[in-house]
């Protein structure tokens, strides 16, 4: 079960600073230990390369490329390369993204347009050039991360992280519809509230940088009373890229501890 053995996979934002498991990294490592090779992408090579590193000593597949992925053209060289050398592509796993608050009275358009362009152009941009090559096999599977924000109003000040998350699931939904008959399917895996090394940035945003604090106030928030982890979400990813997950398109998989279950 869930064997991806030679099945060509791209992660994007695959990388991690230092040791820690940001999702990115977990997926990467779980694609692979399933026999994917994985070809990931992060605007910073250097934790590209940790996250290479770590799946090369494992004694599995990984090749890595520092991408911009709101930039049209670095986007379509890169799936160019990929597909020139790898001539198909099987599985997709956009997880790009990024949170900024505030509100309409007080962003800056510049901010909301910005965070809109990671966390939904991004995703636009790879599925548009990933499709071509998955409807002449009759074969794909593209999973985008989106979040519970897009769910919910979760507590945090984030309108444009939250409304452009909203719109990769919508987005997800009606492109798995209209590409069901060319055997491509598209779904959302949508976490919770993870514990990775991004939690300590967040604190820093949100919580004045009361970090031990603010892990606890999201430990409490979650009705297991407990923060999920990176491999929580690359499981849910492992199961929409296997076969075992062949008749489920158009759908997401919420990995949230109970949170969205539960009234605010």
């Amino acid at each position: 079960m869930l064997n991806l053995k030679n099945k060509i996979a791209i992660v994007t934002g695959c990388g991690s600073v230092g040791n820690g498991w940001g999702n990115g990294r977990a997926i990467a490592t779980t694609l692979s230990r399933q026999g994917a090779k994985v070809i990931g992408t992060d605007l910073n090579i250097n934790h590209a390369n940790n996250t290479k590193n770590y799946i090369v000593n494992e004694g599995n597949f990984c090749e890595t490329f520092e991408l911009n992925m709101v930039s049209e053209s670095e986007v379509g060289l890169f799936f160019q390369k990929v597909i020139n050398k790898y001539s198909t592509i099987d599985i997709l796993v956009n997880n790009v993204g990024r949170s900024e608050p505030g509100d309409p009275e007080n962003m800056t358009f510049e901010t909301w347009h910005e965070q809109f362009n990671v966390n939904i152009d991004a995703a636009f941009l790879c599925i548009k050039h990933a499709l071509p090559i998955m409807k002449k096999n009759k074969y794909g599977s593209i999973i985008n991360i989106s979040s519970v924000a897009g769910l919910r109003y979760i507590g945090k000040p984030q309108v444009a992280y939250s409304a452009s998350k909203a719109a990769l699931i919508q987005m997800t939904k009606t492109t798995a519809v209209i590409h069901a008959r060319d055997n491509v399917r598209l779904n959302c895996v949508v976490p919770g509230l993870i514990h990775t090394p991004l939690v300590e940035r967040l604190a820093k945003k949100y919580a004045d940088g009361k970090y031990e604090e603010f892990v606890q106030h999201r430990h409490n928030q979650v009705p297991m009373k407990k923060m999920g982890d990176a491999f929580d979400v690359a499981n849910a990813v492992l199961f929409l890229s296997s076969n075992e997950a062949k008749y489920i398109t158009g759908t997401e998989i919420i990995v949230d501890g109970g949170l969205t279950s539960v009234t605010p």
